[in-house]
């Protein structure tokens, strides 16, 4: 019986649905999940255990999960944007995200603070990107995109020079 549980997935409320959005949407803009006070705040409930309450439902249901029953590793399993490569899930702790794109995130201001960008920098930043969607991270891989484009505008078509 309990086999049938965890197999069926049951669609989420409305509200369940705005929780699922609102966290997908966060990963994808600070590279790690919500605490669950972010939560409250950013859908304005009332409570923290009003958020634990969708959340532990959510994770009943199959669209949630929690990595290592450690703070900010809620993972979205069911993503709004449909995808073959979301099936598989994320190979990488969230304390190791959170390391990563901290670590892309210098790179990307060391580039952006230069004078001009050439394209071995502009290749290696893609390279960084391409790795953090492998390693399941897609959202933060998504949100550098808009600053990669800019970059991209600024290179200077010089593809290995120093």
């Amino acid at each position: 019986m309990d086999e049938q549980k965890t197999s069926t997935k049951v669609r989420p409320t409305k509200k369940q649905r705005e929780l699922l959005t609102f966290i997908e949407q966060f990963i994808g803009a600070k590279g790690y999940s919500p605490s669950y006070r972010e939560i409250m705040q950013g859908l304005n409930y009332t409570s923290v255990a009003t958020v634990a309450l969708h959340v532990n439902n959510l994770i009943k249901r199959g669209h949630l999960a929690k990595r290592d029953r450690s703070a900010r590793s809620l993972e979205v399993l069911t993503p709004s944007v449909s995808s073959e490569d979301k099936i598989v899930p994320k190979q990488i702790k969230a304390s190791e995200e959170k390391w990563l794109v901290e670590k892309i995130e210098q790179f990307f201001k060391d580039v952006e603070d230069a004078p001009k960008v050439i394209d071995r920098e502009l290749d290696q930043l893609y390279v960084l990107i391409g790795a953090l969607k492998v390693l399941g991270a897609d959202g933060a891989a998504q949100s550098f995109i808009p600053r990669l484009t800019k970059l991209k505008k600024r290179t200077t078509g010089n593809q290995y020079t120093t």
